[in-house]
């Protein structure tokens, strides 16, 4: 099982997941056709299907337009506001395609229809992968913009919290620099989240995505997996764990991304007046 890692539009990912014996390959969030027929020619691969995470339009806006192109094209999801959906699936249902196995994990929160998909194939010594939409980030987890934080303490605990370790985390955005300062400023003597943010911008500088991560390297670094830590418990003054995830969705919501620097070009065209005739009121 071979994942191609793509990314489009402003921080989205969609990926390729292709089954090396057959060459059949699964989409997984296919927002951007055109880029990945690209991708789909160049790995010389058949689509056999799409698994949609949720509805939201960077995530799911190409299905149409592939199922146009491919006929008989099975496009997977658990809402009906899915666009092109064939197959609903529901959670803890398993499919195939060739070797590769997909258990489909329903996560309502960011979504009320939010389902993420739990990838292997059996017998491979490779680690299984998660593909995680807007539940799960790098360092994050999404917004609650349909649920509640008893859903997403559920999913993050119950759900996925609960797969293999090694299990690699392939989530719907690159936010990881951000969500990574904000976890430094929870737990501000944390080393491991302070090796990773480095790492991170690293990453971010040479324009290379941070995906994947790893399970077992969440729960050390990302704050919405470590509610009961008591550093955690004390940057947002509770105990219940549930309290300190709603607290923690609560002040991330209101992080404020740190400033931009203004373009040195710029700025020293205002210097020189060159802007003036444009800001001049007529």
């Amino acid at each position: 099982m071979k994942v191609k890692v793509i990314s489009v539009l402003e921080d989205n990912y969609m990926y390729l997941v292709i089954e090396e014996s057959t060459r059949d390959a699964i989409a997984v969030d296919a927002a951007v056709p055109k880029r990945l027929l690209e991708i789909i020619r160049k790995e010389d691969v058949v689509l056999r299907a799409i698994f949609t995470t949720h509805h939201h339009w960077d995530h799911a806006r190409g299905n149409e337009e592939l199922a146009r192109l491919w006929p008989g094209l099975r496009v997977y999801g658990a809402d009906e506001r899915i666009g092109a959906l064939t197959h609903r699936v529901t959670h803890g249902q398993e499919l195939t395609f060739g070797a590769i196995r997909v258990r489909c994990l329903f996560t309502p929160c960011h979504t009320s229809g939010h389902m993420c998909y739990f990838m292997w194939e059996d017998g491979s010594p490779d680690a299984p992968a998660l593909f995680s939409g807007d539940t799960l980030f790098v360092g994050g987890c999404g917004k609650f913009f349909e649920g509640t934080a008893e859903q997403m303490y559920t999913n993050l605990t119950q759900i996925l919290g609960t797969l293999p370790k090694e299990t690699k985390v392939f989530c719907g955005h690159e936010c990881t620099v951000r969500n990574l300062k904000f976890a430094l400023k929870v737990e501000p003597e944390n080393e491991v989240v302070k090796k990773k943010l480095a790492w991170a911008k690293q990453r971010d500088d040479e324009d290379l995505p941070t995906v994947p991560s790893t399970l077992q390297e969440e729960f050390l670094y990302n704050p919405f997996l470590r509610v009961t830590e008591e550093a955690l418990q004390k940057f947002t003054g509770k105990t219940d764990p549930v309290e300190v995830l709603r607290s923690l969705r609560s002040e991330k919501d209101n992080f404020k991304k740190p400033k931009e620097r203004p373009n040195p070009q710029a700025m020293l065209a205002f210097d020189w007046g060159l802007f003036s005739p444009f800001l001049e009121k007529k």
